[in-house]
C-alpha cells in the first residue's frame, strides 16, 4: 500500500511519492506501471519528495523518472509542485524553500491562496550550461557548429531532412528549434528522431519556438522519455536562454505552452533563469500493485 498524489504544473503531471513516510524500492518500474495512462494513475512520470542529505541546507530532494522508467536530473513543473507539496503537507515551513535535485540545490519562492495554500512559484533556475561537452553534445554528429552569442547552434541530419537548433541544458540538454508555425510541425514524427540522434549521447528534449514578439512566444515539447508533453519548465528556461542567444527575444519573456503560460527572465546580472507558474494538486490515492517496501 503506496499512498501517493497527484499534481500538475501547466499540465505536466506527475505522481508524486511522500519518501518522508514511504520508501520505494523500484522507482524505475514503478515509474512504467504507475504513470501508465491506460493501466496506471498516469501521468509524464513519477517524483519522489525525500529527505535532503544530513548536512545538506536543502529543505527537501526530489527525484524524478520519465513515463519510461528512466531517472533525468529536473523537471521545473515538477519543482514547483515538489515546493507547494512539502509546504501544503507541512514537510517545511520556509521562504523560499530549498530542494535539492541532480542539477543542484533550487532556491523556490511562492505564492499562498486565500486557503493559505501554494498556487504559484518562482524557481531559481540556476546559470544555463552552454557549453556543447557539458550539455552534452557530441559535435562530430552535427552537419555544422555555428556560434551563436556564448553558445552554439548546429544542424542536425534525421532521415532526409535537416533542422537547425540552439542547444542548452538547465541541469538536463534542450535543443531548442525556431520555427515559423509550431502548429505545423509534425511534433509526434519528428520528435522520436530528434530525442535519440546520435549527437545526443544522453538523449535529448526538443522543442519547437514561434517568436510572436520580442517577449512572447509559442513552443511546444517532445520530452525525452515522455514524449509529447503539456509543458517542460526547465524546456521554457531553455527557450528563453536560446531566443536571447540568436537575437529572438528579450531576456524576459511570456511563453505560451499546451498546458499554460510561464514567464521566464534571464536576469543580466546573476546569469540565472527564473520560472514563474502555478502548481496544482489534483487528488491522492493509494497504489496497491507492488513498487514499494
Amino acid at each position: 500500500m503506496l499512498p501517493f498524489t497527484k499534481m500538475h504544473g501547466l499540465g505536466n503531471d506527475y505522481v508524486y511519492i511522500d519518501g518522508f513516510a514511504h520508501r520505494v524500492s523500484d522507482p524505475e518500474s514503478l515509474a512504467r506501471a504507475i504513470a501508465d495512462r491506460h493501466r496506471g494513475v498516469g501521468g509524464d512520470g513519477l517524483i519522489l519528495i525525500e529527505p535532503p542529505d544530513a548536512g545538506s541546507d536543502a529543505h527537501v530532494a526530489m527525484r524524478m523518472f520519465n513515463g519510461d522508467g528512466s531517472e533525468s536530473e529536473m523537471c521545473g513543473n515538477g519543482v514547483r509542485c515538489v515546493a507547494k507539496y512539502a509546504i501544503d503537507h507541512g514537510l517545511a515551513k520556509a521562504r523560499p524553500i530549498r530542494v535539492k535535485t541532480a542539477r543542484g540545490i533550487l532556491s523556490i519562492d511562492y505564492t499562498l491562496d486565500a486557503g493559505g495554500k501554494v498556487e504559484q512559484a518562482t524557481v531559481d533556475m540556476g546559470e544555463p550550461i552552454l557549453d556543447l561537452a557539458s550539455i552534452p553534445v557530441d559535435a562530430k554528429h552535427l552537419l555544422a557548429v555555428t556560434p551563436r552569442g556564448k553558445g552554439f547552434a548546429g544542424t542536425l541530419a534525421v532521415g532526409t531532412e535537416c533542422f537547425e537548433a540552439i542547444f542548452v541544458s538547465m541541469g538536463n540538454p534542450h535543443a531548442v528549434i525556431f520555427v515559423p508555425d509550431v502548429a505545423a510541425v509534425e511534433l509526434a514524427r519528428i520528435g522520436p528522431g530528434l530525442e535519440r540522434h546520435p549527437a545526443f549521447p544522453r538523449r535529448v528534449n526538443v522543442h519547437v519556438v514561434e517568436v510572436r514578439s520580442s517577449d512572447e512566444v509559442i513552443m511546444r515539447t517532445w520530452e525525452r522519455g515522455s514524449g509529447i508533453t503539456q509543458a517542460c519548465g526547465t524546456g521554457a528556461s531553455a527557450v528563453c536562454v536560446a531566443g536571447v542567444l540568436c537575437g529572438r527575444t528579450a531576456r524576459t519573456l511570456l511563453a505560451h505552452l499546451p498546458g499554460g503560460d510561464l514567464v521566464l527572465e534571464w536576469r543580466d546580472l546573476t546569469n540565472h533563469v527564473f520560472m514563474t507558474g502555478p502548481a496544482v494538486e489534483v487528488f491522492s490515492g493509494v497504489w496497491t500493485d507492488g513498487g514499494q517496501r
